[in-house]
């Protein structure tokens, strides 16, 4: 039987099919930390967005209680209990379908799922990075070895740098790394990894904005093809930021064009972490929560 699973993060849902495999249906932004209040919940016009949006896939997909999971991550977790139930009411009464508030910890733990991975015995730095949140988790040959959890996201440099999606940004890659590091000034990482893997459509967007890409040489897991130095990485980011115009972001991206609006913030929290562990080599990865979802069934 065909199953659905949706991940629902602060500012994009991403609907899968799994049957043999699992397969990306589609995609579709909402920036959930607009306006949003722990109190009084999601704003009303993305509340009305959320369920307009539910109401066309459940038409779509026959989506139904026994056919579909939905993972919900983010910015939700800080609502409290009361916003919590109310959006577990509404989804169970009028779509049938249950609204899954997941921990970080368990997020975590389908993340460390979704890339688990003899790795040929390296050090590896997993960095999956949301709206508000960024996930770590370390791994030496197949083992997790360490995991952190960050309370900074994409969110948070895009409410403090205004100019960033200018056509062409009107912020610098390095006043925004400086951010960062203030923002990450107590976190202590190791600094002998043999590479980072950078999750959650990265490969997809460095292949859409052509990114130096090299065969990987590290590993072979059947699924991470390509690797891209630090300095290749960091002329990448420059390119977006400064030759690439917003509008053209978007004309890479025409099924879901709103992502882009968080591609040049969401370049510089990894770039932070590449340089506070000195690693040499990134690998792009489209890996999520999801994938470790499936592979813990």
């Amino acid at each position: 039987m065909k199953n659905y699973y949706i991940d629902l993060g602060s500012s994009t849902i991403k609907v899968y099919s799994y049957e043999t495999e699992l397969k990306l249906l589609e995609e579709n932004s909402i920036y959930f930390k607009n306006d949003f209040d722990p109190e009084k919940g999601i704003s009303e016009a993305n509340l009305q967005e959320l369920c307009h949006y539910f109401e066309s896939i459940k038409s779509k997909y026959g989506l139904r209680y026994d056919n579909t999971n939905i993972f919900v991550t983010g910015i939700f977790r800080n609502l409290i209990q009361e916003r919590k139930q109310e959006l577990v009411k509404l989804f169970n009464d009028k779509f049938d379908l249950h609204f899954n508030i997941i921990s970080h910890g368990i997020e975590n733990y389908y993340l460390a799922k979704a890339m688990q991975n003899d790795y040929n015995g390296k050090k590896v730095l997993i960095i999956n990075m949301g709206g508000k949140t960024t996930e770590l988790v370390t791994f030496v040959g197949d083992k997790i070895t360490d995991t952190k959890n960050l309370t900074v996201g994409v969110a948070d440099l895009l409410n403090n740098f205004s100019k960033v999606n200018e056509s062409v940004s009107g912020n610098t890659v390095e006043e925004m790394d400086d951010f960062v590091k203030e923002k990450l000034n107590d976190l202590n990482l190791d600094t002998d990894y043999d590479c980072a893997i950078f999750t959650g459509g990265e490969e997809r967007f460095e292949l859409l904005t052509e990114f130096n890409l090299v065969p990987n040489t590290l590993f072979d897991d059947g699924v991470h093809k390509y690797m891209v130095s630090l300095e290749d990485y960091i002329k990448g980011t420059e390119k977006v930021f400064y030759d690439i115009t917003l509008q053209e972001l978007y004309d890479l991206m025409p099924g879901n064009p709103k992502w882009m609006d968080g591609a040049r913030a969401g370049a510089i929290i990894p770039l932070t972490l590449f340089k506070m562990t000195n690693v040499d080599w990134i690998i792009p990865s489209d890996l999520n929560l999801i994938n470790g979802v499936i592979n813990d069934l």
